[in-house]
């Protein structure tokens, strides 16, 4: 993938709201997304262009694809379409930038296919065979290891190895669905006997999301220079967490219940084409060990790292009556990452695993290396001993029934126009009633 006449700042659109300063899809972006119009029957692939959707099933669409992606374009996930290859992103997204540029002669044929994004109904990108979730920011790991292990906060082979753990793709939800509080097992305090019982150290996780797009034959690794080939794209992604579940079972094996009750992902699929501009170089302090020779590779370490500034908010029960704005809980950037994108998929597959289209990669919390850079409220409120105050007064270690937290992302970089990655976006409703020990 090369830089390319789509990523030029001085194209405009025809569609006006795409011009817009901020806008997070300018004609620069065209992320994909499978959504469904009002009182429409079916699910279909979309193109973001500003505030509308370029339905790309729509005839008039189709008859400036070639084929093969006119075909995959007319499927009800982004699947088919991901497992074409970069070759086939890249010639579907030129024609759509070429077709929705400002005096584009296809301007006529393409407003009948437009529609307005306000009150479209999203679906997950893709039929997600596996997700498995990694834990790439060294300043999360350390944070949260010092609560949970003071004597070794980073355990000796973080730095060697791309940890991670297979999480749950059933339940893995598009932007906009709640989330039930989780119950499970739980030890308190000065207690040796554990408890099941609702959550009560409920938390959020600001974290990225990548798709897989063609993927590798079993016992056949991607070799790290190939890895940005197999990634598709780009969402947000929040993997919820029960903190006080987690500290009771996550040794010796890692996360379960923990983290496999909801998972939120942004609709709005980002392509590795549309990221290019703001790729950038990986932070490795000279005194660590360097990276195995399968996970080393110069290319991606002058320009493997995203810097995509990430932020999370929160609206709660008391702002929403009150009709006030919703709070920022933090910002950072996923260029503090230890681990790139390539490497985690060259470690991935280094064992023969295979990926397939549509199989979700974590990164794992993005925080960055000041306290106001952390990406979950375990670290924000030093696993809960120092609350937040939010602008109205009230206080917050965890979160609570009727809080909604919202992520968002957004790329910038002189010589290109800001592209964004819209939102995360998920409201915790109560446990179900009647779930406890008894």
């Amino acid at each position: 993938m090369q830089l390319n006449e789509t990523h030029q700042a001085s194209l405009r659109s025809w569609v006006a709201s795409a011009n817009a300063p901020g806008a997070d899809f300018p004609i620069q972006n065209l992320p994909l997304a499978v959504f469904r119009p009002p009182g429409g029957q079916g699910f279909r692939l979309g193109a973001a262009i500003g505030d509308s959707i370029v339905d790309l099933a729509h005839p008039n669409v189709a008859a400036l694809l070639e084929p093969h992606i006119g075909q995959a374009c007319r499927s009800p996930t982004l699947n088919e379409l991901m497992a074409l290859g970069p070759q086939a992103w890249s010639l579907l997204r030129l024609m759509l930038s070429r077709a929705l540029r400002a005096a584009s002669p296809q301007q006529e044929r393409l407003q009948s296919a437009l529609i307005d994004q306000h009150g479209v109904q999203y679906g997950l990108p893709a039929s997600i065979g596996d997700f498995t979730d990694f834990y790439t920011s060294i300043h999360h790991a350390t944070a949260v290891g010092r609560l949970l292990r003071p004597d070794q906060p980073l355990l000796p082979n973080y730095k060697w190895i791309p940890i991670a753990y297979h999480g749950r793709a059933s339940s893995v939800r598009v932007s906009g669905h709640a989330v039930r509080r989780p119950s499970g097992q739980i030890r308190l305090s000065g207690v040796e006997t554990p408890v099941v019982e609702p959550t009560r150290k409920l938390d959020y996780e600001v974290e990225l999301g990548a798709f897989i797009g063609v993927g590798n034959p079993p016992e056949q690794p991607i070799p790290i220079e190939q890895a940005w080939n197999h990634v598709f794209g780009v969402v947000l992604l929040n993997d919820w967490s029960a903190r006080d579940i987690q500290a009771w079972e996550y040794q010796p094996l890692g996360p379960f219940l923990s983290k496999s009750f909801a998972t939120t992902i942004s609709p709005w699929v980002v392509t590795s084409e549309a990221l290019l501009p703001f790729r950038t170089a990986c932070s490795r302090p000279a005194a660590d060990p360097q990276p195995l020779p399968y996970l080393h590779d110069a290319q991606d370490r002058s320009s493997g790292a995203l810097d995509i500034v990430l932020e999370a908010s929160i609206l709660t029960s008391a702002m929403r009556a009150d009709d006030q704005p919703e709070a920022r809980l933090s910002r950072s950037s996923s260029s503090h990452a230890y681990w790139t994108i390539a490497q985690m998929v060259a470690h991935h597959t280094v064992n023969g695993c295979n990926l397939v289209a549509g199989d979700l990669i974590g990164t794992g919390t993005q925080s960055g290396p000041t306290a106001a850079e952390a990406g979950s409220l375990i670290e924000l409120t030093a696993g809960g001993k120092q609350p937040l105050t939010l602008p109205n007064g009230e206080q917050r270690s965890f979160l609570e029934d009727g809080d909604e937290v919202c992520l968002r992302g957004y790329c910038e970089r002189d010589g290109f126009v800001r592209i964004g990655l819209g939102k995360a976006a998920g409201r915790i409703l109560p446990a179900l009633v009647g779930v406890s020990s008894a």
